[in-house]
């Protein structure tokens, strides 16, 4: 009997898929987004009714708004608006960066007298502490054998109401910074010898400097605004200025855009140069761009 073989039949070649087969079987159906370009449309909308009622409303009397836009009287002020913020952050910072170093000394003492501060002054309101500071010589008519009554002008107190305030808060800034130095960098630094104010300054601060410089421009920006607290005592800053002509010429409305345009074209200025010194100090990390 002679063995039968069976043989299978070989499969048959697959047939290769052509480029428009390639292109059908990987095509992508875009996700439609009809809800939000309907909200982005109706917003822009809006957006532009605002804009458009803001401009033809003749209540605005926006040549009012030109004519005083560059007077010297609002200029004046500004340039004390711009003088104030600049010495209030760089005192408030210098005082904050102490009472940082204070919080986070290993002395309780120190501690508590650091904590005490921030909790004092982060606790009441910046006018009240300014009126406090403005009515001294009621408090104390006589401090160390000098009388205190009218020692202190309307801007120094401005400066020294707003630095204490300031220094409350840029100590937690200051702090914050701190903390978020690995601890390794600091011992690494302990290791080679250097002492505790040239750690600080050398090792500790530049890192820190990534956490410190977004809240801190906050601040700046804040404290710009925050000036114009000062003119319930009498401060000619950009605020005062512009009331002082408007209890003239009772344009109230134009005279208050005067002061909004100017704050918002230096607050644009400050926060386009918060973002270039945020990415100075963001090199080299993974959300700097």
């Amino acid at each position: 009997m002679s063995a039968q073989t069976e043989t299978l039949p070989s499969a048959l070649p697959a047939t290769p898929l052509t480029k428009s087969d390639e292109a059908d079987r990987l095509r992508t159906v875009p996700v439609r987004r009809t809800g939000q370009w309907v909200a982005a449309v109706a917003a822009l909308t809006l957006l532009a009714l605002v804009l458009s009622s803001v401009i033809r409303n003749d209540a605005f009397q926006w040549d009012v708004v030109a004519d005083y836009f560059t007077t010297t009287a609002v200029l004046r002020g500004l340039g004390l608006t711009l003088w104030l913020t600049a010495l209030v952050m760089v005192l408030g910072f210098a005082l904050g960066t102490l009472l940082a170093v204070l919080r986070l000394s290993t002395n309780r003492v120190l501690q508590a007298i650091g904590w005490g501060y921030v909790w004092l002054f982060r606790s009441t309101p910046i006018l009240v502490q300014l009126l406090f500071w403005f009515n001294i010589g009621a408090l104390y008519p006589e401090i160390l054998g000098v009388r205190t009554v009218n020692l202190l002008g309307p801007v120094t107190v401005a400066v020294v109401g707003l630095t204490l305030h300031e220094a409350a808060y840029a100590a937690e800034v200051v702090r914050g910074g701190i903390l978020s130095v690995e601890r390794g960098q600091i011992e690494a630094a302990q290791s080679l010898g250097l002492g505790p104010w040239r750690r600080l300054r050398r090792i500790v601060l530049p890192q820190a400097m990534r956490s410190i410089v977004p809240p801190a421009g906050n601040m700046l920006i804040g404290t710009l605004k925050g000036t114009s607290i000062v003119s319930i005592i009498a401060v000619q800053d950009l605020l005062y200025s512009v009331q002082l002509v408007y209890h003239r010429t009772y344009q109230v409305i134009p005279l208050l855009l005067v002061a909004t345009l100017w704050y918002a074209l230096v607050t644009s200025l400050l926060s386009i140069g918060q973002h270039y010194i945020e990415r100075h100090y963001a090199r080299g990390t993974a959300g700097a761009r």
